[in-house]
């Protein structure tokens, strides 16, 4: 399999690849894509053009069609013939690793074949800062490589079955079979570092649960503004700024509220739409920042046009992590860039929520209020 890592290369160029199905129309197909060039760019590269197509369901061999697959090389081979080199496809899902392989067969060797889950792999080993951070994405790197090795290895498999002189070169234990115990020994090592990490956080946790102090966890869709919002309410100096999984480890910070008594507030990785499994999986001991919460501060986007797929987004990761039954409240954040008559509508719409500007400070006052009534309920309780 090709290297997947792309952000070594600035200037490099790419085609993004989505299908629009029954459950997934022109619209949907849109909105990932829009998501897809976003990340892309968070990565390094530069999205020169779109290829969809409609289908019932993906293609089991090339994820789309021979036809589409035909016209995006095409289109690969005439840019090229201008000088205009393109780096890789990036594909919207994640393709199994019989597609990444036939795919890779039929693609020029010279561009990358690239699923979502590799770019979101990629961005995340550039922003993870802290052991814990880097240790997690490596295990869900190895835990993505570990089902595509068999194809890294099959044009070395091809040669073999010809038989003749230098054919039993390999027999008895193949380097596929010693690259997967590699992998897996390394998958095994990663997580018992890790288990010893999250043993050490969660005794962090236990002293602040065992303290009383009301506990606040944010949580929403990468970019949302969960860091500017804990830096507003804080004055903590969390990374920001408008690019997605710009910070990866979870940030536990004090707040005052407005009566003098203390809670925490802490930020956690932000979610997206298709996110992977094994991230998930792979941040469990950082996610647990929220499970442990007493509350749940679900901080939205309020200027993105895609706002309700976010929430459904970040609704379903919270579901998956066994945070449903948290008290949770939206707090829609960047309000500062709407107009009055769609705030007024947004406050219409969702009457229990709160909103805010972590940038200019509008609403956090009323929050901050919000989150000394729940404190009390909860003493009272």
């Amino acid at each position: 399999m090709k290297e997947f890592v792309i952000s070594e290369v600035k200037a490099e160029t790419a085609v993004l690849v989505g299908l629009i199905t029954k459950e997934q129309d022109e619209a949907k197909t849109k909105e990932y894509l829009d998501e897809l060039e976003f990340l892309a760019d968070t990565a390094g590269a530069v999205t020169v053009k779109r290829f969809t197509q409609k289908v019932v369901a993906p293609n089991q061999t090339t994820y789309v069609g021979k036809g589409k697959l035909e016209e995006i090389k095409q289109y690969i081979k005439e840019e090229e013939e201008e000088d205009r080199e393109i780096g890789m496809v990036i594909f919207d899902d994640e393709l199994t690793p019989s597609q990444q392989a036939n795919l890779e067969k039929i693609m020029d060797k010279s561009v990358k074949v690239i699923d979502r889950t590799a770019l979101i792999l990629d961005i995340f080993a550039l922003h993870a800062t802290s052991k814990e951070g880097r240790l997690q994405v490596r295990l869900a790197q190895n835990q993505y490589l570990y089902p595509r090795l068999r194809g890294m290895w099959a044009h070395l498999a091809s040669n073999r079955m010809g038989g003749g002189v230098g054919s039993r070169f390999g027999e008895g234990e193949s380097q596929l079979e010693v690259d997967r115990r590699m992998v897996r020994k390394r998958i095994t090592s990663i997580r018992r570092e890790l288990e010893r990490l999250s043993d050490v956080r969660s005794l962090q946790r236990e002293s602040r649960y065992g303290s009383g102090m009301f506990k606040v966890a944010l949580a929403g869709y990468t970019n949302a503004g969960k860091s500017s919002l804990i830096n507003r309410l804080t004055g903590a100096d969390v990374l920001s700024y408008d690019k997605l999984f710009a910070t990866l480890d979870s940030t536990t910070r004090k707040f005052e509220l407005p009566e003098g008594r203390e809670v925490t507030v802490t930020d956690t990785v932000g979610f997206i739409q298709k996110l992977p499994t094994t991230l998930v999986e792979a941040f469990k001991s950082t996610l647990d920042e929220i499970t442990g919460a007493d509350l749940v501060l679900h901080v939205i986007d309020a200027s993105s046009p895609e706002f309700e797929g976010q929430i459904e987004a970040v609704c379903e990761v919270l579901d998956q992590i066994g945070a449903q039954s948290i008290p949770t409240i939206a707090a829609f954040n960047k309000c500062d860039l709407l107009d009055a008559e769609t705030l007024a509508g947004l406050k219409r719409r969702y009457p229990s929520a709160q909103f805010v500007s972590a940038r200019t400070g509008e609403g956090i006052g009323e929050l901050a209020d919000w989150m000394q009534s729940q404190r009390a309920e909860k003493v009272q309780a």
